[in-house]
């Protein structure tokens, strides 16, 4: 039997399909730690974020993702290139330990 998003709302277990797909999309994540780590270095890699928050979003620490990234031969960007970009590592940071 396949489920469609449909079925759910219908069922009144969410709002609306959105709902049903970021949830069921938040499960997969939570339980594939190596998509989370491919999406990871994928966004690293197009969408210009700091090492922290790529790590913050596989769920490893800084050290582990730099090492993910080095044994897939990607040069790791280190260090903020702005106030911006050094704030949003400093969140990601907290947010992992927090998440310790």
């Amino acid at each position: 039997m396949v489920v469609r998003p449909q079925d759910l709302v219908e069922a009144r277990l969410y709002e609306n399909e959105e709902a049903v797909i970021r949830d069921a999309l938040r499960h997969l994540l939570r339980a594939r730690s190596d998509l989370r780590i491919q999406l990871a270095v994928h966004r690293y890699q197009t969408t210009e974020i700091s090492l922290a928050r790529a790590a913050s979003l596989a769920g490893v620490s800084w050290a582990q993702m730099k090492d993910i990234l080095v044994e897939r031969d990607i040069q790791p960007r280190l260090g903020p290139e702005t106030i911006a970009a050094a704030r949003e590592e400093v969140a990601a940071l907290h947010s992992y330990f927090e998440g310790q």
